[in-house]
Formats: structure tokens, sequence, C-alpha cells
């Protein structure tokens, strides 16, 4: 008795055009017409596989022998490009080269719906930079926009714990934040960054790392004795008597903005509530634009 060869699978047996009908018509009108799509695409390559030979077989192989070949070129390619392309030396760090992705700021505020900015509240201590950064991200949170709050005092918890007060330090402390505040701004997010900043110089250079004007300088102009007065921290008291060396407003100075966008002040003896100075700063965020993409 001779054993017939086994059944050819269903591709095989009808043809694989005549597959390609059936899947259209099993798969229903939408289904059918983007398997259609895909395995007529794929027909020139199936057909090259023998008679009684699984198609899929012949059809991995040749997409595993495409995929290393496009593997090859990707590599000589991109090794031929990082040749091509200009390596820079930035501070410390040599033979570094900047790399653009396909999605950019744009498209990340296009999908937030919202500009991405840094809001820079600078004041003394003990002036209400943490009071309103919180209430500022509050209310822009209930209106549906993103934000992220980057508190100086928060900052020296992690990423600038290795840093100390001392004159070199604390510009450095500044830098730091400047820059992850850049980041966020090219995030589409609305980055609000509270902290002393005493000087011109330090404040001006964190401005320079956006060129787009998306940089927010807000002063908390807040009289020293009323700072003095509140004195939340008690530090004031400890810089008076002493125990702390180099504090602004005591024994350092602290530079007030010459030429900022929002200045927040009290009016008589009344300080603004926090809300009332949050909605300040929101209707600057909405006339400017920052508050659509």
């Amino acid at each position: 008795m001779i054993a017939l060869p086994a059944a050819p699978p269903l591709s095989t047996r009808l043809g694989f055009r005549g597959a390609l009908v059936m899947v259209g018509r099993l798969g229903g009108r939408r289904s059918g017409g983007v398997e259609s799509a895909r395995l007529g695409s794929l027909l020139p390559r199936m057909e090259a596989a023998t008679p009684w030979e699984e198609p899929n077989a012949g059809f991995i192989r040749r997409e595993s022998e495409l995929a290393a070949d496009s593997a090859k070129q990707r590599c000589g390619s991109s090794a031929a490009g990082a040749s091509s392309q200009f390596l820079s030396t930035v501070g410390k760090s040599t033979n570094i080269v900047w790399h653009e992705c396909p999605v950019g700021k744009l498209e990340r505020q296009k999908l937030l719906s919202q500009k991405g900015c840094v809001i820079w509240i600078t004041g003394l201590s003990g002036s209400g930079k943490s009071t309103l950064a919180c209430a500022l991200s509050r209310e822009l949170h209930y209106k549906g926009y993103l934000t992220y709050v980057l508190d100086g005092d928060n900052i020296r918890h992690g990423l600038n714990r290795d840093l100390s007060f001392n004159g070199e330090d604390r510009a450095e402390n500044i830098r730091r934040i400047g820059e992850v505040a850049k980041l966020f701004a090219d995030a589409g997010v609305i980055c609000i960054a509270s902290l002393i900043s005493p000087f011109r110089k330090e404040r001006d250079a964190c401005r320079a790392m956006l060129p787009d004007s998306s940089f927010i300088e807000v002063f908390l102009n807040i009289p020293l004795e009323v700072c003095e007065a509140r004195d939340p921290k008690g530090l004031y008291k400890l810089a008076q008597a002493g125990k702390i060396k180099g504090f602004t407003g005591i024994d350092d100075p602290y530079e007030p903005p010459l030429d900022c966008e929002i200045v927040i002040q009290q009016k008589g003896s009344q300080c603004p509530t926090p809300k009332v100075m949050a909605e300040q700063v929101i209707s600057f965020l909405d006339k400017k634009g920052f508050l659509q993409a």
C-alpha cells in the first residue's frame, strides 16, 4: 500500500491568490481589506516558496535575511554619520554629539494643548515663593494644565544634596535647577521653579537657557521686615544670632530683578492671598498664549 503525502495546507491547495480571497471574505469588509493589502504586498515573496513547503517558512527565512541586511546597512550608515558629525566638547565632556529626535517640543505641546515654559519665582526667604508655587500648580491643575514644581529645598534633598550654601555651590545649585527646568519646558510642561536665587547674573544665565521667551521671572517683592516677622523656618533668628553665615537679607545681599515679567507685592500692609497671586500669574500665561498649543 502506497502512503499518500499529507494534504498541503489550505494556502497551498487554494493557491496563494485563492487563499487571499478567502481571508478577505472571512475577515469582513474592514479587516479583509487590511489583510488583503498586507498579504497582497507579500505575495511575490510567498509564492517563491516550493509547492509542498509551508509558504511561511520561505517567507520567514527571506525576512530574516532582509532584516540582517537592513541591520548591517543601519550600522554602517550610523557609523558613517557619526564620523561625519561634529564632535563637541561641553565643559568636561568631550567627543559628544547632540542627537535630534523626530518628536520635538512642538509635537509635545500639541499633545498637551499648552506651551512649555519656566516660571521662575524669586524673592527673600519667607516671601512666599513655595506658597505661590504650590497655589499656582494647584490652580493650573484644576484648569487641566500639566505643571511641575522645582522647589529649592526639595531639590537639595536629592539632585543637589552634594551642594552646600557657600557662594560657589549656591551658583551651581541654581545652574542645575535651570537645566532641569529647561528640560521640563522642552517636554511641554509648565515648570514652576521657586528658590531665592539672589543674584541677577545667575537668574539671567537661566533665562538664557530658554531663547524663545519662555522664561517668566516672578519677583515676590515682600519687605525684609515682613519676611523676618513670618520666619516660617526660624532661619532669620538663627542668622541674627550668628548661627547661620551668609544668609540672604542678613549678611548676604539680594539683588532684585530689574526687568522681570511679573511683580507681586503687598498693597499697603496687606499681602495678597495665594489664590490671588496665582491668578495674577495665570492671567499673564493666558495673555501670552502659554495655555494653548
